[in-house]
């Protein structure tokens, strides 16, 4: 039967089910890749030659195709595109920061490797993560409580308020709270959907809910606003109000969601304006950077300049002068990229991100069950939008919200978080593909 099953694959131009071909030869680019840039840094006459970042590439390297180990040996079936693809980004990022500063490098070093792990341990022990839905207010709870805390006990970094200080490490809860929220809108959507898509009012010939079914979205709406006043954290509260949107809208299919949602946030932002200094000056420097080039508006402008230099193929890895943008190894890698790589490269990671996106969707439209639909959307918007706030407010096409770049920009909590989101991914791909 087995042998039946593998001819079938075979004649369709497929991989037989729980072959990992495909991954296996892509991680090999992908470790060639990470391993040519960490050489180039080594050779590199105008920097300090470090062998740190030759064996950090060989260590990731390895760890990389220890989890393609491990997956092929178990029969994991998830997507076997995913991880080639995050393993490219993440060597962009790895490489990148050993260039800005091998103190950064070496921290990012050991944050991916317990990235790696949180990978593992997500595609081990949630494997069956149908479970995961009867405890979404539990979710909730706790997300809440981790949202909280920074309010009173965080430190303000970045001119937001939401990380939290352990002396040898600092967290940021709002990191992992995403995921928490994509799992709790997943239940509730899944358990909710037929009323929430039919409505039990008509007005005038359109069913509407009834005021109990829109306690979601005024609930993400004040959550999103307690985030904006007491964190200031502007780009998280976007990212989960706007990847609630796309969950609620791919569970019902209503632009009057989507609408009321959009004017709810504009609303929101619109108030919060006129109420908060930090507000504003993101604001001002987004629509005209230029009058405060030496103060407010210097980061911007230092983005814009070295994105400019770039051009099209770039000074060269390591001919650039990233560092006078602030915050470069973080909220401003990207900018970085674009003037060593030019505009080849930081396009090629923007279409990185589009083939994680894609490949999010499609898992989302092969999923068994709304949950899982619904929860591969969440983790997908997830991704994407973090990716398109920052970059957009890197280029001056949005104001700058002090986001990562997901797998690239330094950052322990986002790195693991995101491998987390990962994770669950290939899990819900799994499932999908073990009908096969």
């Amino acid at each position: 039967m087995s042998g039946m099953r593998y001819a079938i694959c075979r004649a369709r131009g497929k991989e037989r089910p729980g072959s990992r071909v495909v991954e296996r030869n892509l991680l090999f680019l992908a470790v060639l890749y990470l391993m040519a840039g960490m050489i180039t840094l080594y050779l590199d006459e105008s920097m300090a030659p470090t062998v740190l970042a030759v064996v950090a590439g060989l260590i990731v390297a390895v760890a990389l195709l220890l989890v393609h180990a491990y997956w092929k040996a178990s029969n994991f079936r998830g997507d076997r595109y995913l991880l080639p693809i995050t393993a490219i980004i993440i060597s962009t990022g790895l490489v990148f920061l050993f260039r800005l500063d091998p103190y950064y490098g070496l921290r990012q070093f050991i944050w991916i490797l317990l990235g790696l792990g949180a990978l593992v341990f997500t595609s081990r022990l949630l494997l069956n993560f149908r479970f995961l839905s009867d405890y979404k207010y539990t979710y909730a709870l706790f997300g809440l409580i981790a949202l909280i805390l920074p309010i009173f006990f965080g430190k303000v970094q970045g001119g937001a308020k939401s990380w939290l200080d352990f002396h040898f490490f600092q967290l940021q809860p709002s990191e992992f709270v995403k995921i928490l929220l994509v799992l709790f809108l997943a239940g509730y959507l899944a358990e909710n959907r037929a009323i929430l898509t039919a409505g039990t009012r008509s007005l005038k010939g359109i069913s509407l809910p009834r005021p109990l079914e829109w306690v979601p979205l005024v609930t993400m709406w004040g959550i999103s606003l307690l985030l904006l006043v007491f964190q200031r954290d502007l780009g998280a509260a976007l990212i989960y109000f706007g990847a609630f949107l796309a969950m609620i809208y791919a569970a019902t299919a209503r632009v009057a969601y989507v609408l009321s949602g959009m004017g709810l946030f504009a609303a929101g932002a619109y108030t919060s304006y006129f109420l908060f200094d930090h507000v504003r000056a993101r604001v001002l420097i987004w629509l005209n950077p230029w009058p405060y080039i030496d103060d407010i508006g210097y980061q911007i402008t230092q983005s814009l300049f070295a994105i400019g230099s770039g051009g099209i193929f770039g000074t060269g890895l390591g001919q650039g002068y990233p560092h006078y943008i602030p915050l470069v190894h973080s909220d401003f890698i990207f900018a970085a990229i674009c003037e060593e790589l030019g505009l080849l490269g930081g396009a090629g990671i923007i279409i990185l991100f589009m083939m994680l996106v894609y490949r999010g969707i499609k898992i989302a439209l092969r999923a068994r069950g709304d949950f899982s639909a619904l929860l591969a959307i969440g983790l997908t918007s997830l991704l994407g939008l973090q990716v398109l706030i920052i970059i957009a407010g890197v280029t001056k096409m949005l104001p700058l919200t002090g986001i990562t770049l997901p797998y690239v920009s330094y950052g322990g909590s986002s790195l693991v978080a995101n491998f987390i989101l990962l994770g669950l991914l290939l899990n819900i791909s799994h499932e999908a593909n073990d009908r096969l």
